[in-house]
């Protein structure tokens, strides 16, 4: 029997050591929460833009987006990024203003294997002729390939002769960066 209680009293030993370093080493007790240290945003080489990270959860608008806001020039490129992320490139088109030029892009999106979009921040608004024009960067990306661009939305101001579609926010280009 007494051969049995040296080993049990080092492994309480080794047991209480081992609880003992496990709280020491983090200066709380077992029962209380952790924090968490975020990591910071991360810096995109390709774009030279600073990305939110991918575990940051974006912050909800707080009630309905103007339809005529920045805010909503911004949904446009999300809604784009989740079509092409889910490869309906026909439906992703309708966002363009110019099915030609949709067409065209998806063609090299499709041609570099790109099928993700990580999203930047909106550009400030600019008036030019009757409308308002916000950039947005951005990248796309897919396997190993990371391609920075710019997303150029625009929308026409309320004047008269201007269609519905004129007025929505729309994608009125995608220049490549490099």
């Amino acid at each position: 029997m007494k051969w049995m209680i040296a080993p049990l009293a080092l492994l309480a030993a080794a047991g209480c050591q081992q609880e003992t370093a496990s709280t020491s080493n983090t200066g709380q007790d077992e029962g209380a929460p952790t924090k968490i240290a975020q990591p910071a945003p991360t810096a995109n080489k390709a774009a030279n833009v600073t990305l939110p990270d991918k575990r940051t959860p974006l912050a909800e608008p707080k009630g309905a987006i103007d339809p005529k806001s920045v805010e909503a020039a911004g949904q446009v490129v999300q809604h784009y990024g989740a079509l092409i992320e889910q490869g309906h490139l026909a439906e992703a088109a309708k966002y363009w203003g110019d099915a030609d030029a949709a067409a065209a892009f998806a063609r090299q999106l499709q041609s570099r294997g790109l099928r993700h979009l990580e999203i930047g921040d909106l550009g400030q608004p600019e008036g030019a002729a009757g409308s308002i024009y916000v950039n947005m960067p951005v990248v796309f990306y897919g396997g190993d390939k990371r391609n920075a661009a710019d997303v150029i939305l625009r929308r026409v101001n309320d004047v008269p002769g201007s269609t519905e579609a004129q007025r929505r926010w729309h994608i009125e280009r995608i220049e490549w960066n490099g």
